[in-house]
């Protein structure tokens, strides 16, 4: 048996510096988000939504620990005591930190400790014969599991209050939005949605498979804060008609006017952004939104969200070709001129940057900047399989949680591509969410 449908032709020696890369990276990424601040920041829970930093650190080393020493290498557990702690599913984050957590100096040596053991099994272990090491799928799966939680944690700091504890350079104003058509046509025809090929792709994005999508126009860019700030000003928040029943009764119910983080002083829009307040800057895409408000924006502009189908077709599609990309610019690896990721600059680049990334109709900024709602259900693909556990996919699946696609500027390459899928509830906002929308092409 062998990770489901694993791509076993990569040479083992380039899968092994790729992981030990991909490992690195996120660990020098949770360093950054666990030393930027004190240590009263990092046990203290900045909002019930999230977990005290210090519960992600340890629990970052807690899953490698079981499932890089413990099943891929065989070790005996370093820490079995700690399971149980640091099970998500057993706590919900409301109540960590009434747990006997590791304290900050301990969370880190740990987590040094295991990582040293996993580097010395990766050396050694051959990258084929058992599913969960063919093409290194393990080894990828605890790197994309840092990197979400690194995506958490850096939520968690926004939530912080108090002074700036991260900066970044601003993104590269490379944005021509105002000469780009509003929106692009994509034809309708089948395409081939998800993948069987990609090694590290998880069990939600598995099998490849054909969809039949008829033609549809989309935005060529997402829903910028200037477009949002239309919505408000025409009393979008405070007309019924815009809103599902359950859209209208949770802002009723929460007194929600605007995104997340925005408020108004002095005649216009401000917003606080890591520890800084700073007026709403109209070019770039709206975050901060949930899902009932994307959807009734959408309404209110005569259109709609995208389906999950539709958006990876624009993602994907090659028409020319017929065959689907990784990427909305071809099969290579994000790069700093294609995709504002990996927390390079901890905003969102202005609308119609990144002229490189776009797809092959001219679609911008499909990868990264905001994560974008889109109308589906979280379900599986027909043929899906759990793997290599349930918890990570299965549990989800239903009509409580929403589709997500793209990724953000918070997240790492390893964890985006096009064919990953997010999920949440449609009233989250503290993630890092926008939206684009569509219409039908008839």
């Amino acid at each position: 048996m062998t990770a489901p449908d694993s791509d076993l032709t990569i040479d083992p020696e380039v899968l092994r510096r790729r992981a030990e890369l991909a490992l690195r990276t996120a660990r020098e990424r949770t360093h950054t988000l666990t030393t930027c601040v004190d240590e009263p920041d990092l046990t203290a829970q900045h909002s019930p939504l999230m977990s005290p930093l210090v519960w992600d650190l340890a629990h970052i080393g807690n899953q490698e620990e079981q499932w890089l020493l413990r099943a891929v290498g065989g070790r005996d557990a370093l820490r079995p005591e700690i399971d149980s702690i640091y099970d998500a599913f057993e706590h919900p984050r409301a109540e960590r930190p009434s747990l006997p957590l590791l304290a900050p100096a301990e969370a880190r040596g740990y987590v040094h400790e295991v990582r040293g053991r996993v580097l010395d099994i990766l050396e050694r272990i051959e990258l084929r014969g058992a599913p969960l090491v063919d093409a290194g799928f393990a080894f990828g799966m605890i790197a994309q599991h840092e990197q979400q939680h690194d995506e958490t944690m850096l939520i968690t700091h926004q939530l912080r209050r108090g002074p700036a504890a991260l900066t970044a350079p601003p993104p590269p104003d490379t944005a021509d939005g105002a000469a780009l058509p509003e929106e692009v046509l994509i034809p309708g025809g089948p395409f081939t949605m998800g993948t069987s090929t990609e090694p590290w792709a998880l069990d939600n994005e598995r099998p490849a498979h054909h969809r039949l999508v008829p033609a549809f126009h989309i935005d060529t860019t997402p829903v910028t804060n200037g477009a949002y700030e239309r919505f408000i000003a025409d009393g979008g928040y405070g007309e019924r008609r815009w809103w599902t029943a359950e859209g209208w009764a949770y802002i009723q119910e929460h007194g929600l006017a605007a995104p997340l983080f925005w408020r108004r002083e002095g005649g216009q829009w401000l917003r606080r952004r890591f520890g800084v307040t700073e007026p709403v800057p109209p070019q770039e895409p709206v975050v901060h939104v949930s899902w009932y408000e994307a959807d009734a924006y959408a309404r209110w502009a005569g259109r709609r969200l995208p389906t999950e189908e539709e958006w990876e077709k624009a993602a994907r599609h090659d028409p020319d070709s017929g065959r689907s990309r990784r990427y909305p610019w071809g099969d290579a690896d994000p790069a700093p001129d294609r995709a504002n990721l990996g927390q390079r600059h901890l905003r969102p680049a202005p609308a119609g940057s990144y002229p490189k990334g776009a797809s092959p109709l001219g679609v911008r900024q499909l990868i990264g900047d905001v994560w974008e709602w889109t109308s589906s259900d979280f379900l599986p693909y027909p043929g899906f399989r759990a793997f290599p556990y349930r918890e990570y996919s299965q549990v989800f699946f239903g009509p409580a949680h929403k589709v997500l696609r793209g990724g953000s500027f918070a997240v790492d390459e390893v964890v985006c591509r096009g064919t990953f899928r997010n999920w949440d509830l449609p009233v989250r906002r503290q993630i890092f969410s926008g939206f684009r929308t569509a219409r039908d092409a008839s």
